[in-house]
């Protein structure tokens, strides 16, 4: 297939997302729950809404546009080892194998075995010709290249298998929020979502807050408390009730408003209903803190993306087509197999 044709095939399958029925949409989702409780409606929702609005046709030419990808005239086959934290987080890789010609050997995460197959036979409903280009496979071994996303842990293990053949690694990274002051009720209400969306659990959702040493929480508490619903979750509930447990046990210092728990830490990724604050003095200091901490960070959000590279409030899940994750260009890798 030529470059015009694989966009044109994912522009429709972004078309077709867009057009689902209810009926559909809803058996995909009760499929995707059942697979994983934490894979609420609301939050396939979220992830396939993501992924229709950026497989507009403007924006993958747009995009293709930077790269010469008709000149894969050698198609390799990548290994793709996906996540399983949140629904079809590893489309994007597949995305791009596929966008420059290469062929896609799949190992699912057990997390998340519905949604990523579920697009995979919307995409060759499409276009056929896709068909020699995907597979789905248990074990990995001898592929050309490999990209491969998983926990830090994981990553030493993947480095010791993968090491030797070209690839991508991604190890754990989480999201920070910059507060100055200057946020109002909508801001927090925008930041809620960067911080709930999926219960915290994508790279990209925001656990921790950097703010002025003067800051008071009040503000913000008051604004979140839309978000209250997700106690309703009975895993949410679970860690929640854990982590307070723990932080009153040990006489850790905290503040809760019944569904979220707030604690001052240098640590970046926090557990699942906590958000952990540090204080910073001036922007030089913030600068310094953000720095030391950039290896492990995927975005920042701030007020209207005040903050170098940063997001704009509620739009840390909302990622373009060349925000790569940690970073690395993923379609300049695969261009330059």
């Amino acid at each position: 297939m030529f470059l015009e044709e694989r966009i044109q095939a994912f522009a429709s399958l972004g078309e077709k997302l867009k057009s689902l029925t209810n009926s559909e949409f809803e058996a995909l989702a009760v499929k995707v729950g059942n697979n994983n409780n934490w894979f609420t409606t609301a939050n396939v929702q979220a992830a396939i809404s993501g992924i229709s609005e950026y497989l507009e046709r403007s924006k993958l030419e747009h995009w293709a546009k930077s790269y010469e990808l008709d000149k894969v005239n050698n198609p390799k086959t990548i290994g793709i080892m996906m996540a399983g934290n949140i629904p079809a987080v590893g489309f994007h890789d597949l995305l791009c194998v596929l966008i420059s010609g290469h062929k896609a050997a799949i190992k699912l995460s057990s997390s998340d075995t519905v949604s990523i197959t579920w697009l995979v036979d919307k995409l060759l409903e499409i276009e056929p010709r896709f068909k020699s280009m995907v597979s789905f496979e248990e074990m990995l071994k001898n592929k050309d290249a490999y990209i491969a996303t998983g926990s830090d842990n994981s990553a030493r293990y993947f480095d010791y298998y993968f090491g030797k053949y070209p690839h991508i690694i991604r190890k754990n990274r989480t999201s920070l929020a910059v507060l100055d002051g200057r946020e109002g009720r909508e801001d927090f209400i925008n930041l809620g979502r960067d911080i709930f969306q999926y219960f915290g659990l994508g790279c990209r959702n925001v656990s921790k807050l950097f703010v002025q040493e003067n800051f008071e929480f009040t503000q913000f508490l008051d604004a979140i408390e839309g978000y209250k619903q997700m106690a309703d979750h009975h895993k949410y509930l679970n860690n929640y009730d854990y982590n307070k447990s723990i932080y009153l046990v040990n006489k850790e210092a905290h503040l809760d408003n019944g569904f979220l728990l707030l604690k001052e830490s240098e640590e970046m990724v926090s557990p699942i209903s906590v958000l952990y604050y540090e204080k910073y003095l001036d922007l030089h200091d913030l600068k310094n803190k953000l720095a030391e901490v950039s290896d492990k960070t995927q975005c920042i959000v701030s007020k209207n993306a005040w903050y170098e590279g940063s997001f704009d409030f509620g739009r840390a899940q909302c990622p373009a087509l060349d925000d790569y994750a940690d970073g690395v260009d993923t379609l300049e890798f695969l261009e330059n197999l």
